[in-house]
C-alpha cells in the first residue's frame, strides 16, 4: 500500500499557486476540509536524481515488474509515491509513473 502523508498538504499548496496565477482549481480535499490558511505556493514536489547509468525503471515497485526503459546519471524525475524501498514518479521530458529503486536515486 502506498501512503501519501502529505498528499493533502501538497495538493492544497498546488491549489493555492494556482489561485494566486488566477485560475480555480477545486479538489476534494479543499472542499471536504474545514476552512485553514492557505499552504504557501512555494512547496515544491521532491526532486529525485539518478545517480548512475542504465538504471532500469519499471511498471510497479519490485523486480516482478516488467522493465519499461532505462536512464542514466542526472536523469531528475519528481517523486509521487513509495512503496517499499521503491519510489514512483514521472520522469522529466520522459514517461510518467514508473518505479526505481531508492539506490539508485538521490531525493
Amino acid at each position: 500500500m502506498i501512503r501519501f502523508p502529505r498528499a493533502a498538504t501538497a495538493l492544497a499548496a498546488t491549489a493555492a499557486a494556482f489561485a494566486l496565477a488566477g485560475s480555480t482549481v477545486a479538489t476534494a480535499a479543499t472542499s471536504s476540509a474545514p476552512a485553514r490558511q492557505a499552504a504557501s505556493p512555494a512547496v515544491q514536489a521532491v526532486v529525485c536524481t539518478v545517480n548512475d547509468n542504465g538504471v532500469n525503471y519499471r511498471g510497479g515497485p519490485g523486480t516482478n515488474y516488467p522493465v519499461l526503459g532505462q536512464v542514466n546519471r542526472g536523469q531528475k524525475m519528481n517523486a509521487r509515491g513509495r512503496e517499499g524501498s521503491w519510489i514512483m514518479g514521472d520522469l522529466w521530458g520522459g514517461r510518467t509513473g514508473v518505479w526505481i529503486h531508492v539506490a539508485y536515486l538521490n531525493c
